[in-house]
C-alpha cells in the first residue's frame, strides 16, 4: 500500500502539476494569491488521495462538492460589499483558545492546528465513518486540518471539554428548541460551545461578550437591549435568538451554511473578500487561504466539537456534573426587584439567582411596564410566590437608596431607545448628526468606538427615544431615517442609492430580510434599484 501511495504522489508531482503550472504561465502571470490557492488545493488533493487508497472501502465526505445551498450564486440584488460592518461582527472567546493559529498547549509546546499533523491511535477511516454517521444537514468535511482539531479537542483538552459536555446537557435542549423555530438546522448549538464554552459571562478581547460572543453594535442591530443594569448578551436564551437570525440573514446572502459560519466570525464582508479573492468561488476550503486567520480554524473547530460531542465516550471523555437545575420557573417583573430581596424571602443565594439571570448587572431587575423575566428554579418557586406582596418592599431603603432608584429609571428610559443606522454624507460632523437625533456627540463616539474623524460612507448606529429633528429639504436628504408611506394596508420604503435590503430590514424593528423578501415576491435574481418602492410590513 504504501508503494502505492508513493507512485501516485510521484504521479502527481511529475504529470499534473507540471500541466497546472504549464496551462497557468502560458496563459497568464498568476498573482501570488492564486499560487497560494493552488498549492493549498493541491495539498488537499493529496490527503485525498492517499486516504482514499489506504481506505477505500470507506466512502470519503466530499469537501469540495458538498452543498446544501438553495441560492448557490448568492443573492443579486445586495450590491454593497460589507452587508455588516466587520467592525461591528460577532468575535469569537474560545477560537482564541482553541482556533487560533498558534496555540499554546503548555509552557513548553506550542502547536500549530493548521500546518502540524498531529496523530492519534484513531485511523482515519474511523473518523470519516463517525463523522458520517452523524448524518449532520451541515457538511461535515474531513482532512488533515479538521483531524487536527479533532485530536486536540479528544486527546490535549479533555479536562475542559468534560466541563462542556456537562453544561451541554442544561443548555443544548434549550438552544434546540430556538434553532427549531427559526427552521435552522439543530448543529448550529454547536456554535455556543465554539464561541465560549458555554460561558454566558465570557468576554473576549474585542470585548464581545455573552455565551454567543456579540458585540456592541451588533447586538443592538439584532435588538439585544444593552444598559447600565442589563445586557442581555449575557442571556443565553437571548442571544441565542439574535444568532439565529443573524445566522438566517448569513445564510440569506451566501446559501451555504460553512459560510454563514464562518461569517458569524468575521462578517459577511470580510468573506465576500475572500470569494471575490478566490475568484467567485463559494466553497470554503476555495476560500479557505483568503479568510482572516482566526477564521480558517472555525469550520474545523465547528466540526471537531460536533464529533467530540458525538463521540466523547469513545475517548474515554465523560461530563462532568454540574449543578443545575432540572427546571426553571418564570416571573415577569415591572417594580424593581433586588436579588438580595429575593435571596432574604426565599433562601436561594445570590450567586444562584445571577447564575441563571446572568444578564441583570448590578444585581438589580429594573421595573417598567413591559417588564423583565426572573428565572427560578422550581424548588424555590413556592416561597417566592408566598412572599411576592411583600418582597418589594422588604428592606427597599437599604436595597434601594434614592440614587439607585433613579439610575435604574434612568437606565430603563435608556433601554427603550430606538436605533436606526445613519450613513454619514459629505460635509456632515458629529454635532451635526448629534443635534439632528437629539442625542450627545460623546453618546456617538460611545456606541460605535469613534473618536472625532468620521468619514462620508461611514455608518453610525444611533439610540434615541426622541423623533428626528425637523431639518429642512437639503438636510433630510442626507439622513439615514427610513422614507415610508402606508398604501394599500403597507408601510411602503422607497429605496435610496446605496440601499441592500439587509440594511433596510435593519431600520425596522422586528422586520427580517427574509420578511421582505417574502413581502414582495423577491427571489435571488431580483434587482433593486432606487425610487422603487417596497412594502416592509402591514400597517
Amino acid at each position: 500500500m504504501r508503494k502505492t501511495v508513493s507512485i501516485l504522489l510521484l504521479l502527481f508531482f511529475a504529470v499534473i502539476l507540471p500541466q497546472t503550472a504549464h496551462s497557468q504561465i502560458f496563459s497568464k502571470k498568476p498573482s501570488r494569491n492564486a499560487l497560494v490557492a493552488e498549492i493549498e488545493k493541491m495539498k488537499r488533493t493529496i490527503d485525498s488521495l492517499k486516504l482514499e487508497l489506504e481506505y477505500e472501502a470507506i466512502p470519503m465526505i466530499d469537501t469540495i462538492s458538498s452543498n446544501d445551498s438553495i441560492n448557490p450564486g448568492g443573492l443579486s440584488f445586495f450590491d454593497s460589499e460589507d452587508f455588516i460592518d466587520p467592525q461591528a461582527s460577532t468575535d469569537s472567546l474560545l477560537s482564541v483558545w482553541y482556533v487560533q493559529r498558534s496555540m499554546k498547549i503548555d509552557e513548553s509546546s506550542i502547536i500549530n492546528l493548521e500546518d502540524e499533523h498531529l496523530t492519534s491511535d484513531t485511523p482515519d477511516s474511523v473518523y470519516i465513518a463517525r463523522l458520517k454517521a452523524l448524518n449532520s444537514f451541515i457538511p461535515l468535511p474531513y482532512n488533515n486540518i479538521v483531524k487536527n482539531h479533532i485530536i486536540f479537542y479528544t486527546q490535549r483538552i479533555p479536562n475542559k471539554i468534560d466541563i462542556m459536555l456537562g453544561l451541554s446537557n442544561f443548555y443544548m435542549p434549550q438552544f434546540e428548541e430556538i434553532f427549531d423555530q427559526y427552521n435552522l438546522p439543530k448543529e448550529l448549538k454547536i456554535m455556543a460551545i465554539i464561541e465560549s464554552a458555554l460561558n454566558p459571562r465570557a468576554v473576549s478581547s474585542a470585548n464581545a461578550k455573552g455565551m454567543w460572543q456579540f458585540m456592541y453594535r451588533t447586538a443592538l442591530q439584532y435588538n439585544l437591549r444593552i444598559d447600565s443594569y442589563v445586557d442581555e448578551r449575557l442571556d443565553p436564551i437571548a442571544s441565542g435568538h439574535a444568532a439565529a437570525k443573524y445566522l438566517r440573514d448569513s445564510y440569506t446572502i451566501f446559501g451555504d451554511w460553512l459560510l454563514a459560519i464562518a461569517s458569524y466570525n468575521c462578517g459577511p464582508g470580510n468573506v465576500n473578500k475572500a470569494i471575490r479573492r478566490a475568484g467567485g468561488s463559494r466553497d470554503f476550503w476555495t476560500i479557505y487561504p483568503y479568510l482572516p486567520r482566526e477564521t480558517r480554524g472555525y469550520v474545523p473547530s465547528f466540526v471537531a466539537a460536533m464529533y467530540t460531542m458525538a463521540y466523547h465516550k469513545e475517548h474515554r471523555i465523560a461530563p462532568r456534573p454540574i449543578s443545575m437545575a432540572a427546571h426553571l420557573d418564570t416571573f415577569l417583573i415591572t417594580r424593581p426587584l433586588h436579588f438580595g430581596q429575593i435571596a432574604e424571602l426565599t433562601g436561594i443565594s445570590k450567586q444562584e439567582i445571577s447564575d441563571y439571570n446572568p444578564q441583570y448587572l448590578n444585581e438589580i431587575i429594573p421595573g417598567n411596564a413591559k417588564g423583565n423575566i426572573l428565572k427560578l428554579p422550581y424548588n424555590y418557586t413556592n416561597a417566592f410566590v408566598d412572599n411576592q406582596n411583600i418582597i418589594y418592599g422588604y428592606k427597599d431603603s437599604i436595597f434601594f437608596n434614592p440614587i439607585v432608584y433613579n439610575n435604574a429609571k434612568s437606565s430603563t428610559a435608556t433601554a427603550q431607545r430606538s436605533s436606526v443606522t445613519h450613513t454619514v454624507k459629505r460635509g456632515e460632523t458629529l454635532s451635526h448628526i448629534a443635534t439632528r437625533y437629539r442625542v450627545r456627540v460623546s453618546d456617538i463616539q460611545a456606541w460605535n468606538g469613534i473618536r472625532t474623524m468620521i468619514r462620508p460612507g461611514q455608518r453610525l448606529t444611533i439610540h434615541s427615544s426622541n423623533p428626528p429633528a425637523q431639518v429642512n429639504r437639503t438636510t433630510a436628504s442626507s439622513s439615514s431615517a427610513p422614507t415610508t408611506t402606508k398604501t394599500g394596508g403597507y408601510v411602503m420604503y422607497t429605496i435610496k442609492k446605496g440601499d441592500t435590503l439587509w440594511e433596510i430590514s435593519r431600520k425596522f424593528e422586528g422586520v427580517s430580510l427574509n420578511d421582505i423578501m417574502k413581502l414582495n415576491g423577491f427571489t435571488k435574481n431580483t434587482k433593486i434599484m432606487p425610487g422603487r418602492r417596497i412594502k416592509i410590513k402591514p400597517a
